[in-house]
């Protein structure tokens, strides 16, 4: 019979992990609002089906005073006026670099980005989505 139980990464590849917690802490220096971040990692680990990040982001949304009432409507955020244009603009690019899509229109999402943030600002969105997704596929890898 094979060995099914999670592979213990933090045993296994500690290294690995404490550099990627690195590049989480140069990303949070980059002014990105923390609010803002928040909603960009639950939303790509709703989307990851991440159960544990969902979890994590959530308490920790709510610990920086996010309400319960945005937090349980992040999810339809395109249909709800619980975001500003700025945390919008946030959301569909979270979603856009979490579900690849050939045909998505990256000129068009940065355009409405540049309407709301700076490059360097887009340049801290960015990366903050790729590390979440990264983090979604470790954590899910357990499951």
């Amino acid at each position: 019979m094979s060995d099914t139980n999670a592979i213990k990464y933090e045993q296994e590849i500690p290294e690995v992990l404490q550099a990627l917690a690195g590049a989480n802490a140069v990303i949070g220096e980059r002014g990105l609002d923390r609010t803002l971040h928040h909603l960009v990692q639950l939303r790509a680990s709703q989307i990851n089906r991440c159960a544990f990040c969902i979890k994590m982001h959530t308490r920790e949304a709510r610990e920086d005073g996010e309400t319960n009432e945005r937090l349980d409507r992040v999810i339809v955020w395109e249909h709800v006026n619980d975001f500003s244009e700025r945390e919008k603009a946030a959301l569909a690019w979270t979603e856009a670099l979490t579900v690849l899509d050939a045909r998505t229109d990256f000129a068009a999402l940065r355009a409405r980005l540049r309407e709301q943030f700076s490059d360097k600002e887009i340049g801290a969105l960015t990366a903050a989505v790729a590390m979440i997704n990264l983090w979604n596929r470790i954590q899910v890898s357990r499951h």
